[in-house]
């Protein structure tokens, strides 16, 4: 059984998964090597935010904030990030799905 936490995390996945559907429309088909490239993006931005937070890098140039705040903003962001991460491996799995029922003539 889900814990109220996963309940709340696969909640926050199917969210962004709808975002994206509306920025990039539903039913994208990829080749796995362009699904694992826009996943690379994602991943690297995953990256970018756990090295920000981890070295407290400075917020943008119109904001300031204490070293904790910093910190705290980036973490933030490296969780938006991992959100989106788990959405594009959704996307890619209804892709893969899609394509192997297409190919094989599977029902869905």
């Amino acid at each position: 059984m889900a814990s109220k936490e996963q309940i709340n995390i696969f909640g926050e996945i199917m969210e962004e998964r709808q975002r994206q559907d509306r920025k990039f429309g539903s039913n994208r088909s990829h080749t796995p090597a362009e699904w694992l490239m826009i996943l690379g993006e994602e991943v690297g931005e995953v990256n970018k935010a756990a090295l920000e937070a981890h070295f407290g890098y400075p917020l943008s140039a119109d904001r300031e904030g204490t070293p904790k705040e910093r910190v705290q903003h980036h973490f933030k962001e490296y969780r938006k990030e991992l959100v989106q991460v788990a959405a594009v491996a959704v996307a890619m799995l209804e892709s893969h799905d899609r394509a192997f029922n297409t190919v094989f003539n599977e029902e869905q």
